[in-house]
Parts: C-alpha cells; sequence; structure tokens
C-alpha cells in the first residue's frame, strides 16, 4: 500500500494481544508507518473503540481521512466472547484486582444458567465498572478506585442483541455476546453473577466483531510492521 493510500484513508484490521493497551496498538502502527512506509510524522491514525490490556482482539484503527469515520464505526454493534468465573467477585469485575468475595454456587445447575441469560436480552440497565476510564467529577472512575474513593455510578441504557453461553466447567462459563455500542463485558459478568445469587467475574474476553469487521481477517501488529519491511 503507497503513502497516499494511507493518507486518504484506510481501516486496518488489528488482532491486539493480552496486555496491549489499545493506545500501544495504535502508537506501534504509527511509528511503523512513519519508519517504513514513508508517512509524515504528524499524519492522522486512531482507533475506532478501546479494548482493556486484559482483552484481545479486534481493534479497527483508522487512517488519513478515515480517521473521520471513527465516531460511525464505534456505534457498530460488536461481538465478544469470553469467560465467567462463577463464586467470586473482584472490585474491577475482572483480574486486574484480587477476589474481595467468595459466594456459595451448589445451587446452580445448567438450567438456572440458561433460563438467566433471558433476564439480560433486550435495553438492559447497566453501571459501569468503578475501575473504567468514564470521568466522573473531572476524575477517571479508575482514580477514583484506586483512591479507595467511593463514588455513586449512574447505570446506562445498553442492548444486549444476542447472548449464548458457549461452555458450562463450573466455576466457568464461556459465552458469545452480541451488544451495542458502551456495553461493559466486566459488568455483565458482575450483574450475571448476582443475577445467579451468586458472584461473578471475567477472566478471559476477545472482540470478535465490530459491525462486519471480523477478527478473522485482522493481522497480528508485529506481522503488520513485517510486512511494511517486505
Amino acid at each position: 500500500m503507497t503513502t497516499e493510500e494511507y493518507l486518504n484513508g484506510q481501516i486496518l484490521l488489528i488482532d491486539k494481544p493480552l496486555h496491549w493497551s489499545s493506545f500501544q496498538a495504535v502508537n506501534k502502527l504509527k511509528y511503523a508507518l512513519i519508519n517504513k512506509a514513508g508517512l509524515p510524522k504528524k499524519f492522522k491514525i486512531g482507533h475506532a473503540g478501546t479494548l482493556d490490556p486484559l482483552a484481545s482482539g479486534l481493534l479497527l484503527i483508522c487512517t488519513g481521512k478515515f480517521t473521520k469515520r471513527i465516531s460511525e464505526l464505534q456505534g457498530q454493534a460488536k461481538e465478544y466472547t469470553g469467560t465467567f468465573y462463577i463464586g467470586a467477585t473482584t472490585p474491577s469485575y475482572d483480574l486486574e484486582t484480587e477476589i474481595d468475595q467468595t459466594f456459595d454456587t451448589s445451587h446452580i445447575n445448567e438450567t438456572l444458567i440458561h433460563e438467566t441469560v433471558k433476564q439480560f436480552l433486550g435495553e438492559i440497565d447497566q453501571k459501569p465498572p468503578i475501575f473504567s476510564a468514564i470521568k466522573k467529577d473531572g476524575v477517571r472512575l479508575y482514580e477514583h478506585a484506586r483512591a479507595g474513593e467511593e463514588v455513586e455510578i449512574a447505570s446506562r441504557k445498553t442492548t444486549i442483541h444476542e447472548f449464548e453461553i458457549t461452555r458450562i466447567a463450573m466455576p466457568e462459563i464461556d459465552f458469545r455476546v452480541v451488544c451495542s455500542k458502551g456495553t461493559y463485558i466486566r459488568s455483565l459478568a458482575y450483574d450475571f453473577g448476582k443475577a445467579l445469587n451468586s458472584g461473578s467475574h471475567l477472566t478471559a474476553l476477545r472482540r470478535t466483531k465490530i459491525g462486519n469487521y471480523n477478527v478473522n481477517d485482522a493481522i497480528d501488529v508485529t506481522l503488520f510492521e513485517q510486512s511494511l519491511a517486505d
């Protein structure tokens, strides 16, 4: 691909590795395009939807004039697969923090699990995790959380289009979810555990689709960088 094509606008499908931030992935591509594809230092590049460091999968990175399409792409439905750990919660609702409470799971069976899924289909009210980048009074929630401060978090409307359980091997449950913009899968994990009269947290997450874009068509960041040198 030529320098001009990148500047005119491209949507790059990147398979973000586990433990990388979305910002790191964009930066890696940015400097690869500057150093190996000859793009100017101030060319436009950005991603259409953050993925947490503890999640892997599809990251859409827009270059040049296509950065104007970021908000449109962010608004598309997203598909995730992952794992809930049933019977324990963490303050961050995932593996970023240690388990803070454990719960009984002896009453949970496959029938209850599948029945509970139905409660989450359609439009739901969801509270973002305290360990999130949303701002409250000008400060990001995770900063309040790390300072040990309690803050009131308003719930938001979000839509779960599809919610499927793909494996039950207690205490682990694998799932596939298709949801609207702004859905926190960590919060879904927490709320799902609560609905089971137990507890739950997220132990694995992978974004597999954004609209019609599929992670199967994505490339690893390092492989993309190597392809520029070929």
